[in-house]
């Protein structure tokens, strides 16, 4: 009959009612009716899967009320499951023609219980032949002693699930063996339900109550459809088994337990397990996360994150769209939002973060007349060696062009694009070793899945709720977890230990009570792609030498650092997004190191990165912004490479540091941030004032007593770079900007070099010491258009100013009320005196150029004293005197001084010619580094001799 006699709806009505073997035969008459076939996926092949009793849902037991993308190939995935079992016969290799005239083998069907041909299971089993079926009666089926299974058969229950119950011990010594709609009771004489040491078993929609399965290499299982209470299941170096769409519920331990590592002895259903493994990962289906029951319970996610806070730089009159978090509710979505995460961040309301000009600290030129004259006066100082890098701050459309590329560096890369990058990550992805299991739950529980003593396990799309842990992975095993839900767990959700290993990805954890991933002992695991978030501790804890690869995860709204690491600890953390947590972003304590790159790291409550005792991390191209406290926090003792960052915006500082600390800060970007750039306190860290990530109520016992400390030869860095070995802490060739307050705050007991930086357009002081106990040296500096002074150091302080350039500063170019040495110094131009030294002052200042335009080049005041020596003297505006010795100290000296007054403009434009205009920071006293980008740059690596003329001590003074 032709199709198009009738209509469509009609024939698809006239189909519905077909059995499956004649829709089979239907489906191929012809292509139009293969295609009316397939049309009844909704009514038909829906009602098909729905009506088998040894199925159940195809997205049970997580998503029940979600429908699957094709009921037909669900159906199909079931059938063919369900048969795998029979497939254990060898066909003759030598001619398989011969299997037209092998012979069909009759199945017989025996019935069990009361009613039945046999009144037992072990009677039925006795009398049963090859491949037959048994068929257990509604009822209790019990059996006194241990079952033995000898030849293949399947058992099955007659009717609903739980009619039949099956009170027995199975030992199974067949190649294979299929048991459905039972439910499995524990005998009187052992808890073991069903135990295999060399054959295949299939179980479909069974229940396990208060018992364990134990399956031995080269034995191996499939598990569908089931319910464990109170059960589980020991899998002992199993080459391959595969548990499905199952549900664990009030173990007492884990509910499955892999031991050994996968046996090289395969037996006859592994290469159809592989298949089928293969096949269900083609057709899974990923879920939808608005569907996701557990992402609609998730209010305390909701309830730490709060409103998200949108934020925005401003750089000149420019608006820059930067990264920030603005983006935390995309972050629940789906992944084309996650891809998006980074063009939805922005930095520090315009209220909070005021508006900055480059040029802001001129803006207090007085009239047309003063700017004129000031024009006459003026000399040439752009020619220095950092003029590039003031040049690019004082554009704000290329500091908004900068921002918008290191905003499109760094987007976090999909799990795709990760594992078309990482060869490694995408061989454990596609592995199939060890226990597969596929869309369960476990919940309510001690444990979900325990790995031990090389064992391998593979989990994708399952959930772990309100269990103790949900996996533990220890003594050199290894784990593949994809796309699973682990929340709310009372203690961690995912720990490691003992060099174990595997692939985290692409997975949601949250709320648990402990850290989401627990990485200790030597263990090494990938962790990619995941959202780690609203957690009660931290995110995510690498300690006693723990190790791994943490990369491209969203970690936020966690109550303690988003990643923490210490006693030894070293992963490689890369390409991350960690924000909004309620402590710091990365915390690294306790002799803990790893490198830390490229990452963002915004709006966290304490430090974006948080560095203390004896820890000694590379933090390297990362963007910290919009932390409501300071951005990078060095504490006590603390060391460290903290290179190329963007450190924006952030309320607090946005470097802070101890004077105990020992860190090397070199070519970052400190920029909007509400008070210093960066600021050095001599103030040691006390056990309570520890930020919530640093408290000491996490039981690391174990890795204390273990940790080697800093020189361990077992804890040999794993991720090596070339690192400059110093021992002062050393800031140099950073560009600190546009920040609240001074741009450098001192006040330390320590000796500090600060080399070769721009520091420009603070918002106060460009440098401030107001305490040095020991010698701070501020060499080849740019010091500019800052809303007051270039340098002021307090009384008592001990510096050396040497080879700086200080220019255009709203009030005095230098004050200085303590001690050291001021020497070729360009200080020009700034709005009132050049250098003033008042009060108890003992400086020496000698070869500087110095001019300023409305107030004296040099002032000395009070009880001043030292030597004014061999200085080239400006004249600025006419009628001002030059040089102003009001001093009352007798051992004031100022001697061989040039003072020049210019009468025409031209001879003031070769005045900074021989040597042009510093800083100057190439030359014989430079060595090179490589910075993170692979780009030369240079540094001071020798010490000027010199000294004071009363003690013979070298200083250096900076403002």
């Amino acid at each position: 009959m032709e199709v198009s006699g009738l209509p469509v709806e009609l024939w698809q009505l006239i189909l519905s009612y077909l059995r499956l073997p004649d829709l089979g035969r239907c489906s191929l008459v012809c292509r139009t009716w293969y295609e009316l076939i397939l049309s009844l996926d909704k009514t038909r092949w829906r009602q098909l899967c729905l009506g088998c009793l040894e199925h159940r849902h195809p997205n049970w037991p997580n998503q029940p009320a979600v429908e699957p993308r094709s009921w037909r190939e669900a159906f199909k995935q079931h059938y063919l499951a369900s048969k795998t079992w029979t497939k254990n016969t060898q066909d003759l290799e030598s001619s398989n023609c011969l299997s037209l005239f092998r012979r069909r083998k009759g199945r017989r069907q025996l019935c069990v219980g009361v009613g039945g041909e046999f009144s037992s299971l072990r009677a039925a089993l006795a009398a049963a032949s090859p491949y037959d079926r048994l068929v257990l009666l509604p009822g209790v089926h019990e059996e006194q002693s241990e079952v033995l299974l000898k030849v293949p058969v399947e058992v099955v229950g007659q009717g609903k699930l739980g009619d039949v119950a099956l009170l027995v011990s199975i030992d199974q010594h067949c190649p294979t063996a299929r048991l459905c709609n039972v439910v499995f009771m524990p005998a009187r004489f052992t808890s073991v339900l069903y135990k295999t040491t060399s054959g295949y078993v299939q179980f479909d929609n069974c229940n396990f109550k208060s018992g364990h399965l134990q399956i031995h290499a080269p034995g191996t299982c499939q598990v569908k459809f089931c319910t464990f209470s109170q059960s589980s299941i020991y899998l002992r170096s199993v080459a391959l088994c595969i548990l499905e769409n199952c549900e664990f519920t009030g173990s007492e331990n884990a509910s499955v337990t892999v031991e050994g590592c996968p046996s090289s002895d395969r037996n006859w259903a592994c290469k159809h397990l592989a298949m089928l493994a293969k096949s269900c990962t083609e057709s899974m289906q990923e879920p939808d996360p608005a569907d996701c029951p557990t992402a609609k319970r998730d209010g305390l996610g909701e309830l730490l994150l709060g409103p998200v806070r949108t934020c925005e730089i401003v750089i000149g009159e420019e608006q820059s769209s930067f990264l920030s978090a603005a983006g935390a509710q995309a972050l629940l979505g789906s992944g084309q939002e996650d891809s998006e995460f980074g063009e939805n961040l922005q930095a520090a309301k315009e209220e909070e973060y005021p508006i900055l000009d480059s040029n802001s600290s001129d803006s207090d030129l007085h009239s047309d007349d003063e700017e004129d004259a000031q024009a006459m006066y003026k000399l040439p100082c752009q020619g220095h060696s950092l003029s590039h890098t003031l040049a690019d701050i004082m554009d704000s459309r290329l500091q908004s062009n900068r921002l918008h590329a290191l905003q499109k560096d760094l987007k976090l890369k999909s799990l795709q694009q990760e594992l078309q990058q990482d060869k490694e990550a995408q061989s454990l992805a596609n592995s199939l070793q060890g226990c597969i299991i596929r869309q369960c739950l476990f919940r309510d529980g001690k444990g979900g899945i325990f790995i031990y003593s090389r064992g391998q396990a593979k989990l994708e799309g399952s959930i772990f709720r309100d269990l103790t842990y949900a996996v533990r992975c220890i003594q050199n095993s290894k784990v593949i977890m994809l796309r699973n839900d682990i929340h709310h767990c009372k203690a961690s959700g995912i720990f490691l230990r003992l060099s174990a290993g595997g692939l985290i990805a692409d997975n949601n954890i949250h709320s648990n009570s402990e850290a989401g991933v627990d990485i200790r002992k030597g263990a090494n695991p990938l962790v990619l792609c995941n959202k780690i978030h609203s957690g009660l501790r931290s995110g995510i804890v690498v300690v006693g030498n723990g190790k791994g690869i943490i990369r491209s995860n969203q970690i936020y709204g966690n109550k303690e650092a988003g990643i923490y690491i210490l006693y030894n600890g070293n992963p490689a953390v890369s390409g991350n997004h960690i924000f909004q947590g309620l402590a710091a972003g990365i915390a690294v304590n306790e002799n803990g190191r790893g490198q830390i790159t490229g990452n963002v790291i915004c709006e966290n409550q304490w430090g974006g990165a948080d560095i203390r005792h004896g820890a000694d991390p590379i933090l390297r191209n990362n963007l910290i912004s919009c932390g409501y406290s300071d951005g990078v926090v060095v504490g006590e003792r603390g060391k460290g490479l903290i290179e190329g960052n963007a450190i924006y915006g952030n309320k607090g500082c946005g470097v802070w540091m101890t004077s105990s600390s020992l860190p090397h800060l070199i070519n970052n970007q400190i920029s909007h941030n509400s008070i210093y750039g960066v600021a050095v306190f001599c103030c040691k860290d006390d056990a309570g004032d520890y930020p919530p990530s640093q408290g000491g109520s996490e039981n690391f016992q174990e890795e204390r007593e273990g940790a080697g400390g800093e020189n361990d030869p077992n804890s040999e860095e794993e991720f090596p770079a070339a690192r400059r070995p110093i021992s002062v802490a050393l800031v140099e060739l950073n560009s600190i900007n546009h920040n609240g307050a001074a741009g450098l705050h001192v006040k330390s007991s320590e000796a500090l070099n600060i080399i070769a930086n721009v520091i420009h357009a603070n918002c106060n002081g460009g440098v401030a010491v107001l305490q040095s106990s020991q010698l701070t040296r501020i060499a080849n500096n740019s010091i500019s258009c800052n809303s007051r002074g270039g340098v002021l150091v307090e009384a008592e302080c001990q510096v050396e100013l040497r080879g700086n350039g200080i220019y255009e500063n709203s009030s005095h170019g230098i004050v200085s009320k303590g001690e050291g040495i001021i020497t070729e110094n360009d200080i020009i131009g700034n709005h009132r005196c050049g250098l003033q030294l008042l009060q108890a002052a003992d400086m020496k200042v000698t070869k500087n150029r110095i001019q300023s335009f409305r107030d004296y080049g040099i002032a000395l005041f009070d009880e001043a004293k030292g030597l004014v020596q061999e200085n080239l003297i400006f004249q600025g505006r006419s009628k001002k005197s030059i040089l102003r010795p009001m001093s009352n100290a007798e051992d004031c000296v100022i001697q061989n001084n040039m003072l020049l007054t210019f009468k025409k403009r031209f001879d003031t434009e070769c005045m900074l010619i021989n040597p042009p205009a510093r800083p100057h920071i190439e030359g014989g006293a430079l060595g090179s580094c490589t910075a993170a980008g692979g780009q030369s740059v240079s540094s001071i690596t020798t010490r000027v001799d010199g000294g004071c003329h009363n003690h013979g001590s070298i200083f250096c003074t900076i403002l």
